[in-house]
């Protein structure tokens, strides 16, 4: 019983306070958006500035419209991230365990981050179409560094007379990896994720504007250019719903399998 009540508080720091400073933002920018206020200050037509009652009006109204373009994108973004995952964890595991390979290519995985995505994404719908196979490309680019980053830091982090004391059981390599290893770094390469998972949904975006005919990025294109301003805001919502829900997602996964933390 004390460690729920101790928890009490825990969950309304988590929850109750953010949604409740999240309402006080909202009302703020309908206060300000139905008065004309926002407009005036930004030097705007009104329709250009909705409020959120007019955004959530959309959201309903169009509800199908963004409910199939929202799905497109959610594919992209969870099929990317997933392809960066495995990759990730590959390359971090190959890095640690070879010197000379890290030593070599290390600097090929921070250049990979060099590369602007809003400059690379037309020149992957060159190459391969406008099919979903640019969109998961740069999905995955822009996942991949964190997840390979983090977890190779936390493979690198392992307290060394934990190793020294293995080996003096006779512990194979194998077995300090997989039993010493591989446990310290988990919580670094799900720190990886989570950041990796929050920003999958920029990296469809990007690869949706380069070219697609479905998605919230082609939806927010056409909106733009038909000024329609209030689903546009929608769909920026949807987007940052489906990151917030992955990200949450990555950290139950985090609390399932880490417990022993």
């Amino acid at each position: 019983m004390n460690q729920r009540n101790a928890r009490r508080p825990a969950a309304v720091t988590s929850w109750v306070l953010p949604a409740l400073f999240l309402m006080l933002l909202l009302g703020v920018w309908q206060l300000a958006a139905s008065t004309g206020f926002l407009a005036d200050r930004l030097g705007l037509e009104e329709f250009l500035v909705p409020a959120p009652v007019e955004i959530a009006e959309v959201l309903w109204k169009d509800r199908s419209l963004i409910a199939d373009n929202a799905w497109v994108t959610l594919i992209e973004v969870v099929v990317g991230f997933l392809i960066a995952l495995v990759l990730g964890l590959a390359t971090a595991t190959l890095l640690h365990l070879s010197d000379l390979l890290r030593r070599a290519s290390y600097p090929l995985v921070v250049a990979s981050q060099t590369i602007p995505i809003i400059v690379i994404a037309p020149v992957l719908v060159v190459w391969f179409g406008y099919g979903i196979g640019p969109k998961l490309a740069v999905v995955a680019l822009i996942c991949f560094f964190p997840i390979t980053v983090n977890t190779l830091d936390g493979l690198q982090s392992v307290d060394r007379d934990k190793v020294k004391m293995m080996r003096t059981l006779w512990a194979s390599r194998r077995q300090v990896f997989t039993r010493v290893e591989v446990p310290t770094a988990l919580p670094y390469a799900f720190s990886g994720a989570k950041i990796a998972v929050a920003v999958a949904v920029i990296g469809a975006i990007f690869g949706e504007w380069a070219g697609a005919d479905r998605g919230l990025g082609y939806l927010m294109l056409q909106d733009n250019a038909q000024l329609m301003t209030a689903r546009l805001f929608a769909s920026v919502f949807v987007l940052s719903a489906i990151a917030i829900s992955l990200f949450a997602l990555v950290a139950v996964l985090e609390r399932r399998l880490l417990r022993w933390r």
